[in-house]
This record gives structure tokens, C-alpha cells and sequence, in this order.
């Protein structure tokens, strides 16, 4: 049998963002990818958000992705474009690049990471035991791992066999999303109707991109049947569809994993969360989820911190979710066509043309806003570390340098030589540094500049010092591991 300290289930955006940041740590993690290769058919999700950018930034790889999409203002609640461009990141916009393309990125520094992929076959049980979890494939083989990672999707088999449940709401809506041909030309761009939201747009190739709400929720998989009905039902022609590239189908439906844990067995992505593709929340998500779990677990199975830092897993990112189910359930409300919806929605747009309205809901949208609970204390305290440029001994340097090999980092901004972190020297960076300028955060604003910063590798700020130190051992100890020994 062979053995890996973790193992993943699926190759998605997710899965492969997780096996980085294991990686990074010098955890021998391997990916089971249904896929022969990383090609996908159709082109899915449609970009990243200004939090995602900033991730993929911290980890030195943003600029492969920024070189190949378009750079532009894509946050959005229900319709109504929420501008970020006055925000403070160096990132204040989003990026349209589909889906396949940010797989293929991911995918490439994936490899030089040396990850071990097992292709063409799917996980099809495991069993968990005091040290470890035995996985069994499609092929018959079978891997033993200390952890095992469902990102298998919404339908997840990882989640289903550990016996996690996904409660939330039935859809009530149901959407065919297609790339096809079309024998006749249709009328360009989005369009609303008593039925609901339909579009077509202009794809390479001479390829349509079709959506479209179909009257009644079917249980099959879509097909070019239904996609023709659905057309007909909406505009009385089906405009000759024909040779589909990808017919999908989604719904309003939004449900959650209860615990994103089941003691070795761990979800991210699609097999923890699922909900309407608005706001194009999906894929960011799930990408987020994988930097917020991949530290924690490799300190873990690197014996550097306890079981129990996993815990923390779930105790961030299921609010984080759980509010962005919210927001798609309140979004697709907002496009139904009766006149007392309309009505809403005219209100909502109205608030969200307010700049505060409009910072605070761009924030949440863009991912830029995201605020872990660490107790009361700065508000950097649990809110992503701002890309400062700072001035250090050897010369200028971005805070987001300090993160491309997911290490943890003590910012020292007072007296060089101040701060004495011996015991964790040999797995957290101290930096002396010094900033001249204003700290501010989305919605926030300026902030009172701090004496000294934890930041951990996911680039939230785990402890704000003054000239005391307060409570440095304890936030080190807490989020890296006892000290070592003189």
C-alpha cells in the first residue's frame, strides 16, 4: 500500500491550491484526479476576486494569472457592479479568466512542487483508524495517509462516506448553462423575464455561451434536449442549437457541510459548501478554504502543533461560508420578476449606489473583508495583512515577499532587536522593519499603526503588539506550536 502523509480528493481549483501550500511545507501530499489530464471541457467559473489575487500574491504566483486575464471591476450584489478601485490592496479589481485556464496555472506550479498525482480514477471509500486513513480507488489500488482531503465537489463521495451531514435549502430555481452552436444569431447580452434570467454572449470559435431558467427543476442531468425545450419556452425558437461542447445545470440550491472535519477526513471547496454561482463566490471560496487549511495541516503532521489547530479550520471558514449561502439565497431572490421583487430590488440598488453600503458589500464580495474571530483586541486582529512596503536592513521589501513560502512572520516595526522569539526561531521569520505611511483596511479605514505583527502564513494577523509584547508567547504557542527547549 502506498503511503502519503495527506492525500486529496480531486484535482480542482481547490485540491490543487491545498497541495501547494502542503508542499510549501515539505509534506508529501498526493492528488486521486478523475481527469487523465488537467484539461477541462467548458469553461466554468469566470474569474478571481481581489482576495484571491492577494492569496495567489502572497505565494508569488499572481502574476502568472494577471498576465493572461483581463484586470477589471467584477465584484457585484445581485446585478448591481460594486466598485473596489478606491480600496486599499494592491489589488483593487478583480480578474476575468476562466476556469480552465486557472486550473492550468494552478496545475503548473503545482508540478514544480513535485506532487504526486494519481489520474484517471476516483476515491471510492476509506477507512479511518488511530493512525491514519486507508483509501481505496477506482483502480482497485490503495493509499494509506495520515489525512484525507475531500475536494471532490458538491456531490462528494469523501463527505458522504465520513458520514457528514450537508443540510440547507431545496432549490426552487433551475438554470442550464451551455457552450454551443447556434444556427441563427440570438439577440445579444442578459435579459429578464417572468421566467427568469437568459443570456447569450459571444464565446471563441464562433461558440455561444447559453444561459437560460428553465420553468420546472428536473432531476437528470442536462442534456441538448432540455437546453432546446428551455429556449423554446423563452423565446419560441431553440436559434438551431446544436454540437454542445459542455451542457451544465445548477440551482438555487445552498447547503453546508455540518463539521468540515470527521477526525482524519477534512473538506474544502464544493464538498463542504455549495450554492448559485451569483457573485462568483464559488471558486475563490474554495481556493481560500485550501490556504486556511494547508498550514495548519502540515504543522500537524509535521508534529510542530497539535491535532487540535485543525479544529480551527472549521471555526473560520464555516461563518465565512455560511454568510456567503446567505448572500446567493438573498441574490437569486432579488432576480425574480414580480413587480414586489422589482420593487426590492430598485431599494437595494438604490443603497448599494452609497458609498457605505457599497464598501461594505464590495468588501464581502471581493473577499477583502474577511475577519477570522481572535478575540477582542487592533483591528488588524484577525483581518488580512495589508501589503505593506517596508524598509528593512537589507532594503526595500513587500510584506507578501515574506509569504511566498508559507511561513509564518513576526513584524517587528519598533526598536530593531526588540523582540526575542528564540524558541519558535527555527519556524517563524523575525523582521525588523520600519513603515512610513498610513494602515488602512477596507470599510475600516485608517487604523492605528502597530508596534509588531504575528502574521501566519494565510496572511491574517494573529497578534497586534504594542511596546509591551502582551501576549506574544501565547499567540505563538497557539498558532505554531510549543516552544523549543534551550
Amino acid at each position: 500500500m502506498t503511503e502519503h502523509a495527506v492525500a486529496i480528493a480531486g484535482g480542482g481549483p481547490t485540491g490543487l491550491m491545498l497541495a501547494g501550500e502542503l508542499a510549501l511545507a515539505g509534506v508529501d501530499v498526493a492528488i486521486v484526479e478523475r481527469r487523465a489530464s488537467q484539461d477541462l471541457v467548458g469553461s466554468r467559473a469566470g474569474g478571481l476576486h481581489a482576495r484571491t489575487i492577494e492569496v495567489l500574491d502572497q505565494r508569488g504566483i499572481a502574476d502568472r494569472f494577471l498576465s493572461e486575464g483581463q484586470a477589471m471591476q467584477v465584484a457585484a450584489f445581485a446585478g448591481v457592479p460594486l466598485d473596489i478601485s478606491d480600496f486599499p490592496t494592491r489589488h483593487p479589481y478583480g480578474l476575468a479568466l476562466v476556469q480552465n485556464h486557472i486550473e492550468r496555472i494552478l496545475a503548473g506550479w503545482v508540478d514544480e512542487l513535485a506532487v504526486r498525482f494519481y489520474r484517471s480514477r476516483d476515491v471510492t471509500g476509506f477507512a479511518q483508524h488511530d493512525a491514519g486513513v486507508d483509501v481505496e480507488l477506482s483502480d482497485g489500488t490503495s493509499l494509506r495517509a495520515q489525512y484525507l482531503v475531500g475536494c471532490d465537489g458538491g456531490r462528494s463521495l469523501v463527505r458522504k462516506a465520513a458520514g457528514i451531514g450537508f443540510p440547507g435549502w431545496d432549490p426552487t430555481t433551475s438554470f442550464l448553462i451551455a457552450e454551443v452552436e447556434l444556427a441563427q444569431e440570438p439577440t445579444w447580452g442578459l435579459h429578464h423575464d417572468a421566467i427568469g434570467r437568459h443570456a447569450f454572449r459571444k464565446l471563441e470559435g464562433g461558440l455561444v455561451g447559453v444561459l437560460v431558467t428553465e420553468r420546472h427543476l428536473p432531476t437528470s442531468d442536462a442534456t441538448l434536449r432540455d437546453l432546446s425545450e428551455a429556449l423554446i419556452a423563452v423565446w419560441g425558437t431553440d436559434y438551431g442549437v446544436y454540437s454542445p461542447v459542455w451542457i451544465s445545470r445548477f440551482t438555487d440550491m445552498a447547503r453546508q457541510a455540518a463539521p468540515y472535519r470527521e477526525r482524519r477526513v477534512l473538506l474544502a471547496g464544493d464538498a463542504a459548501h455549495v450554492h448559485n454561482p451569483v457573485g462568483g463566490q464559488g471558486l475563490n471560496l474554495g481556493v481560500q478554504d485550501a490556504v486556511n487549511l494547508g498550514w495548519k495541516l502540515a504543522q500537524v503532521v509535521n508534529q510542530t502543533s497539535p491535532d487540535s489547530l485543525l479544529d480551527t479550520y472549521h471555526a473560520e471558514r464555516h461563518p465565512i461560508a455560511a454568510r456567503v449561502l446567505r448572500d446567493t439565497l438573498a441574490q437569486v431572490a432579488l432576480f425574480r420578476q414580480d413587480e414586489h421583487t422589482k420593487a426590492v430590488g430598485e431599494i437595494i440598488s438604490e443603497l448599494l449606489s452609497m458609498d457605505e453600503p457599497r464598501t461594505r458589500f464590495a468588501a464581502r464580495m471581493s473577499g477583502l473583508g474577511v475577519h477570522y474571530d481572535l478575540g477582542e483586541g487592533h483591528p488588524l486582529l484577525g483581518r488580512r495583512m495589508p501589503d505593506l512596503d517596508l524598509v528593512t536592513a537589507t532594503g526595500a521589501l513587500r510584506v507578501f515577499t515574506l509569504l511566498h513560502e508559507a511561513r509564518p512572520v513576526l513584524l517587528n516595526l519598533g526598536e530593531p532587536g526588540g523582540l526575542d522569539i528564540t524558541p519558535w526561531a527555527d519556524r517563524v521569520q523575525l523582521i525588523d522593519a520600519t513603515y512610513v505611511g498610513t494602515w488602512e483596511l477596507p470599510v475600516l479605514g485608517a487604523v492605528t499603526a502597530p508596534a509588531a505583527v504575528l502574521i501566519r502564513p494565510d496572511g491574517y494577523v494573529a497578534w497586534v503588539g504594542d511596546r509591551t509584547h502582551l501576549g506574544l508567547a501565547d499567540a505563538l504557542t497557539t498558532w505554531f506550536g510549543a516552544p523549543t527547549a534551550a
